[in-house]
């Protein structure tokens, strides 16, 4: 036994005493249940029980935020107590499992009686644990050396229409987008395997055009052909692009799932662009859910090299601020021990007037930097969008206003003349 433990932390709400509660989480989600039972004796506490390290009560509100049937049974009633809480956990109670792993950090948790509101807000590991995990296979500095771009943010876009191109279309439009200059080309999340495109005849059409682009030029732009399916069909997925000279594979990852992407990992060296479509369905409710720093903990346990984090001024729901947070979560360690550090991706509604505010938040270009429409849609053609792009984090990293430079590039000019000027 190693007596090593990690620890989450939670928000939690609730009528009755928020020091009691966090008792009971602790003990749900180890050894216990809501009473003492038979065969828990002291010493298997000592060994197994996680242990509330810290309740913090914070402003308590006035209504609960989430419905209640059993302390409505109850009757109970406000104030809904709100209250910052740590848990640590003994490791030897999870061992090498991640779905264990998030199971005793959240599982039934949400499902608790005595809380109005609970979620999950980070997780903190020690070496020791983090290593049993594997380390992302490529990462920042592996994307970099794959993509040929040794500093500055990597530009990339999407592959628009969604859906409904034929293998031939879309390798036609990828040839187009490499010659527009970009580093990274990724699918959609809803295009994957469909009927009209098959993987099977995508992706060698598609590494086709690539490789032409790159004996023609040099410059091997990594394609994240979006693979998510069944775990064997992820595996097949991912050995034929392997095959046709790739670099990386993308999965949907809330819907694959922890174990499916461990499996994809272990199998494979590819890239893995883990997207995170549906996570506002677990983020959004600031009472429920669970936050970014412990989702992205849990997924690059599983293996991920890039993972998505919206974008600053972006068309989602997320504001700045989680962004800006989501985005230095995924380049801090989890540990002292090693380099485990991801590539955070921005996307949606970025275009090159989202580059200060991007570089002002985080102040680094350790990032991909994806535009669709702020690349398709600039009015001189795809080439001149990606100029725009580079042109404009090029002035920023230099610490010259926008509008200075665009008075140089006729492409960034065109950018804030057509896109609007950027705010912030």
């Amino acid at each position: 036994m190693s007596g090593e433990r990690f620890e989450a932390t939670y928000l939690i709400e609730t009528p009755l005493d928020p020091a009691k509660v966090a008792e009971v989480m602790a003990g749900e989600q180890s050894c216990g249940t809501f009473t003492r039972v038979h065969g828990e004796t002291d010493d298997l506490r000592a060994r197994a029980r996680a242990v509330v390290t810290r309740v913090e009560e914070l402003e308590a509100a006035a209504a609960p935020s989430l419905p209640n049937a059993w302390l409505a049974r109850k009757g109970a009633a406000g104030p809904w107590r709100r209250a910052k809480v740590a848990i640590s956990f003994p490791v030897d109670n999870v061992g090498a499992n991640l779905a264990t792993l998030a199971a005793t950090v959240a599982g039934n948790l949400y499902d608790l009686g005595e809380v109005t509101g609970l979620r999950l807000d980070t997780i903190t590991l020690p070496w020791s644990f983090r290593q049993r995990f594997p380390l992302p296979a490529q990462g920042i500095s592996g994307t970099r050396r794959l993509t040929g771009v040794a500093n500055g943010p990597m530009v990339g876009s999407i592959i628009k229409p969604n859906v409904g191109l034929s293998a031939q279309e879309t390798a036609a439009l990828v040839t187009s987008l490499c010659e527009a200059g970009l580093d990274f080309i990724k699918d959609d999340e809803i295009s994957a395997d469909p009927v009209h495109a098959p993987l099977a005849e995508r992706i060698p059409a598609v590494m086709a055009a690539i490789r032409r682009h790159q004996d023609r030029t040099g410059k091997a732009v990594m394609m994240a052909f979006n693979i998510t399916d069944e775990t064997d069909a992820m595996r097949r997925h991912a050995d034929l692009v392997a095959r046709e000279g790739g670099t990386c594979v993308m999965a949907s990852l809330n819907w694959c799932g922890f174990s499916a992407i461990e499996t994809l990992r272990r199998s494979t060296d590819l890239a893995l662009h883990g997207h995170r479509n549906g996570y506002g369905a677990f983020s959004r409710h600031p009472l429920l859910g669970i936050s970014f720093q412990a989702y992205q903990v849990l997924w690059r346990l599983a293996g991920v090299d890039h993972m998505h984090v919206h974008g600053l001024q972006g068309k989602f729901a997320q504001d700045d601020e989680e962004v800006v947070s989501s985005a230095r979560d995924c380049v801090t360690p989890l540990t002292d021990g090693a380099d485990d550090r991801v590539l955070p991706a921005f996307s949606s509604g970025q275009w090159a007037g989202t580059a200060q505010p991007t570089w002002d938040a985080i102040g680094h270009a350790d990032l991909l930097f994806m535009a669709g429409g702020g690349i398709l849609a600039h009015p001189g053609g795809p080439a001149a969008g990606v100029a725009s792009i580079r042109q404009a984090w090029g002035a920023v990293a230099a610490g010259e206003p926008l509008a200075e430079a665009a008075a140089r590039w006729p492409e960034l000019r065109q950018a804030l003349d057509f896109f609007g000027t950027p705010s912030g």
